[in-house]
């Protein structure tokens, strides 16, 4: 079964989906990573958040109040600090010289707190933000670590996730996101991250991409990221 929190928007709030055990609790709202906040006068006038252990106070009661029999799925637009500081880590700042953690510390305070004073399945951790392309031309990010605890850390930001089919150059960025080539141009591949959860466990996530010419859609490639063993 697939799920889609459509237009729903999930900052600081939390989707239970009885059926599938599933609760889905999203993180800080506007979040550009590091230790500051950022839209503080935003966030404070729209959810009376002002500082950051505000902010990780709030992310844990929305997802203390799960159902515990329910997986815990948290969802961010920036992942959590503690991931490593290298450049090319999956929270890692990849702009400036000897790298840095860029990660969010009251989401890191907030999974810590959750697993420290609940018995709340957290399989999985999701965010985006940090650009699977370094920059400078410094390769590639790790985009998924699996902690001690093998909750797993997955990075989805595969920038541009729409190109061109037949040259990538019909596709064009405006404002750090890619218009999507016309029909004329040979359609367009577009990538997805997919996670396939089996008997309450990751079974596996893959990046893959699918092109789209007119009405049909094909599976071009996929690359797993994680495959359970057992």
């Amino acid at each position: 079964m697939k799920i889609s929190l459509g237009q729903e928007h999930i900052g600081y709030r939390r989707l239970d989906f009885p059926i599938l055990k599933l609760s889905v609790v999203g993180g800080r709202p506007f979040s550009c990573g590091g230790g500051r906040i950022f839209r503080k006068r935003l966030l404070s006038a729209r959810y009376g958040i002002q500082d950051m252990d505000g902010s990780a106070s709030r992310i844990y009661h929305t997802a203390q109040g799960a159902p515990e029999d329910h997986l815990v799925i948290l969802l961010a637009h920036n992942g959590p600090t503690g991931l490593g500081s290298e450049l090319n880590d999956i929270c890692g700042k990849d702009w400036v010289f000897g790298g840095g953690d860029h990660g969010d510390p009251d989401l890191a305070q907030a999974i810590s707190q959750l697993k420290e004073t609940t018995k709340l399945c957290i399989p999985l951790v999701v965010f985006g933000h940090m650009h699977k392309e370094l920059a400078y031309g410094n390769g590639l990010r790790k985009m998924i670590v699996v902690g001690p605890d093998n909750t797993i850390y997955l990075n989805g930001a595969i920038v541009p996730r729409v190109k061109g089919l037949v040259n990538e150059q019909n596709a064009t960025m405006v404002d750090n996101e890619t218009q999507l080539p016309s029909s004329e141009s040979g359609g367009s591949t577009r990538a997805f991250t997919m996670i396939e959860i089996l008997n309450r466990r990751v079974d596996k996530i893959a990046e893959t991409w699918v092109s789209v010419v007119g009405d049909k859609t094909t599976l071009q490639e996929e690359h797993i990221l994680f495959q359970r063993s057992d």
